[in-house]
């Protein structure tokens, strides 16, 4: 028999300060990811890895690395802490490689802090890593394309620490979006273009799925029609709660609704981004229409399906009425949980270059983009403006009376979201303290000079 080569594999993913470990949130809100654990699951069958997860989110990183290889996953927010950690895991002699979002859309800039560096989906690329790892001949850059997700290998969520997440039971069934939206990172990194899991394997890996809720992380569940139909078909039989998320197009279509219900659907994330039509135009979202919101709202709640509106400040057609007309609309739509953002350009993205060749990018200090904060110049508003307007909106939704006004007296109210309404209340309340100073301080990973 052939004897198993060893290797000790670390997998890392980094928080900004807002959603680390000891951030904004007082319950333990964040759903587990699938990056750490899909990537254990593309770890070749013939090498025996010990392999060891670490979240910030959930966790600190440890001062010290024992493993023989360090994989960092980062988003454009998280970059600069994953940079700061991946420049003193290498002095200290450990190979480090860097992935995920950020890394894809600017992989020159990781590459300087990397051994080596993922661009895009791992499915194929991480194997292919592992195995020029152990012949010592790993390559700069790896970038092999991912066009279809059959047999797809179940995450390892036997490595996550279980009882620090709201539940471990994420999935994924597509993967992409059709859409184009100026400010999202998805078309820039992967194009147009949407791959979806045979309907079997998922129902297969939901059946194994522990406890009673689910969460789809797909961006956009419904972007398929006829996919998601004959999926939430073969769910009902199963028995799940399930959370995902949608776009307001889902308006048009009332029986997809009804049969998202009837299979188990208890709550969607609508991306309103903003309750001005030429706003939505602004950010190439004009098939968003305004007077569509409280329709589907209404429908959504009498389908006992609950909803967490999210919407952003800072296009162009915003101005200082934007922030009360925002509330307004919220409390008169009765959204179960809204959030709110500050629209974010992110590097390489329609609208960076839009904003960059208009000498409107304030800062590439990337830890600042985390939609909370301003890094650009305002067309109708003030940087202070916005941020200002940002905080009004997070601290008068989540007034208790706010709070009462849009979850009373509705069919989907549950302890549960009254509990998730006073975690938004908490982070609306800590929001303040996370200054660009804070957001920007990475001494805590222990810098080595």
């Amino acid at each position: 028999m052939k004897k198993k080569r060893k290797l000790k594999i670390a997998l890392v993913a980094p928080a900004g300060a807002m959603h680390r470990y000891n951030g904004s949130f007082s319950l333990p809100l964040h759903y587990a990811p699938l990056t750490l654990t899909t990537l254990a699951s593309l770890i070749p069958k013939d090498i025996d890895a010990e392999v060891t997860i670490f979240d910030e989110t959930v966790e600190p990183i440890p001062n010290e690395f024992e493993q023989d290889l360090i994989c960092i996953t980062a988003i454009t927010g998280t970059s600069i802490r994953a940079y700061t950690l991946a420049k003193k895991l290498r002095r200290l002699g450990h190979t480090v490689v860097l992935g995920g979002i950020h890394p894809s859309l600017m992989p020159f800039e990781a590459k300087k802090y990397a051994d080596s560096v993922v661009i895009g989906f791992a499915e194929h690329s991480f194997p292919k890593l592992i195995e020029d790892f152990l012949k010592n001949s790993l390559q700069p850059y790896y970038q092999i394309p991912v066009n279809s997700l059959e047999n797809k290998p179940i995450p390892r969520r036997d490595l996550l620490k279980k009882w620090r997440y709201s539940t471990t039971a994420s999935i994924e069934a597509t993967r992409g979006c059709f859409h184009a939206c100026n400010f999202c990172i998805v078309p820039t990194a992967w194009g147009q273009k949407l791959l979806r899991r045979p309907i079997k394997e998922v129902v297969s890996e939901l059946e194994i799925l522990p406890g009673k809720n689910v969460v789809f992380i797909d961006l956009n569940l419904i972007a398929d029609k006829k996919y998601a139909k004959k999926l939430f078909t073969e769910m009902i039989s199963i028995g799940k709660n399930w959370f995902g998320l949608a776009t307001s197009l889902l308006v048009h279509d009332i029986e997809l609704i009804k049969l998202m219900a009837k299979s188990g659907c208890k709550g969607l994330l609508i991306g309103f981004e903003t309750v001005r039509r030429r706003s939505n135009y602004f950010i190439n979202k004009g098939w968003n229409k305004v007077d569509d919101y409280i329709k589907l709202v209404d429908i959504l709640h009498d389908n006992g399906i609950g909803v967490n509106g999210t919407f952003m400040f800072g296009a162009d057609y915003d101005d200082e009425s934007v922030f009360e007309e925002t509330l307004e609309f919220v409390l008169k739509a009765k959204i179960d949980l809204p959030r709110y953002a500050i629209l974010t350009p992110f590097p390489n993205t329609p609208l960076f270059k839009k904003l960059e060749a208009e000498g409107r990018i304030l800062t590439k200090n990337w830890s600042l983009y985390d939609v909370e904060h301003v890094v650009f110049k305002p067309k109708l508003l003030t940087p202070e403006q916005l941020e200002e307007g940002l905080l009004f909106a997070w601290r008068e939704t989540y007034r208790f009376v706010n709070i009462a006004k849009r979850i009373k007296d509705l069919f989907i109210t549950t302890p549960s979201s009254f509990l998730l309404n006073l975690a938004y209340k908490h982070y609306a309340h800590k929001l303040p303290t996370f200054t660009p100073k804070v957001m920007s301080d990475h001494s805590d990973l222990g810098i080595v000079s």
